[in-house]
Order: structure tokens, then sequence, then C-alpha cells
């Protein structure tokens, strides 16, 4: 089964548009997220604040609030720029256990004009979940929100 990104990067643009709230755009994100991409446990966002990433809106069972930048595979996503994607969690180095399901994982960096912000973390229960069609088509929807929606707002909220 393969995802439409091109038809979901639409159908989020024409969902983000318009509204200014970026709480409710980024909650709609994740729960767009977790209902347009087959297989997900977690679908949701880490937002850059100091040397940490906080938990922002997510659709899944309660999540680690706090990830040390360089931990897990989010805090090494963000810490490294780049992409992640793991098979295995549990054969990935550091990875931090949320939910006992979860058996792979992508993480999206997520960047503004200014620079990187925050992370998209997907997990799934099904190992090698994620292909590259979806780490191409995660980033795409990550730049789609980051283009819509002021998710800075979001760092300065707390």
């Amino acid at each position: 089964m393969s995802t439409d990104y091109e038809q979901l990067e639409r159908q989020l643009h024409a969902l983000l548009e318009g509204e200014p709230d970026a709480l409710a755009n980024c909650a709609n994100f994740a729960a767009f997220l977790a209902s347009e991409i087959p297989e997900l446990n977690f679908a949701g966002l880490y937002i850059a604040k100091g040397e940490e990433l906080v938990l922002g809106p997510f659709i899944g069972k309660p999540s680690c609030t706090r990830i040390r930048v360089g931990r897990g595979v989010c805090g090494k996503a963000f810490a490294a720029d780049r992409t992640i994607l793991v098979d295995d969690v549990g054969a990935f180095d550091d990875h931090i256990v949320c939910d006992s399901a979860s058996a792979s994982e992508i993480v999206v960096p997520l960047h503004d004009a200014a620079g990187i912000l925050g992370v998209v973390d997907c997990d799934s229960p099904r190992k090698a979940r994620f292909t590259e069609s979806d780490r191409l088509g995660i980033e795409r929807l990550a730049r789609t929100l980051a283009e819509c929606v002021d998710v800075r707002a979001l760092a300065r909220y707390g």
C-alpha cells in the first residue's frame, strides 16, 4: 500500500490555510498524520526549547514530555538536522521507549526560514514500516506545516 503524499500535501495545505492559531494547526497536523498515514501508533511534534525537545501536539499514548537534544531518535535527528528512519527501535542505540508497542520510527526535522525548530515524530507497531517514499513524503508534509504555520509560536508557549 502506497501513500499518495502529493495528495496529502494538498489536503494539508487546505486544512491549515487561513487559520492563524499555531496550536490548533499543529494539533490538526498530528491528527492528519495519524488519520492519513496507515499503521501509526504515534504521530506528533517535539518543539525545541533550549537544550531540550518538548512534547507538542500529538496523537498516541501518553509520551515522553522532554527529550534532551542528542538523546533517542528524536534528539539525534534534531542534533544532526537530518531525517532518521529506524526499522527496529529495539536495535537503535539509546532509543527512548514511550510506547512499548512501537517497533519502527521516523523522525523528520522541522524548519522555518530561521532554521530548525523541532521534529515530526511518527511511530509504528510494525517493524520496517517506513520506506524511502514515506521519508520523502513526511519531509514534504513537515515543509508544508512550516510554510503555513508559525510553529515557533509553540516554542514561546509555556
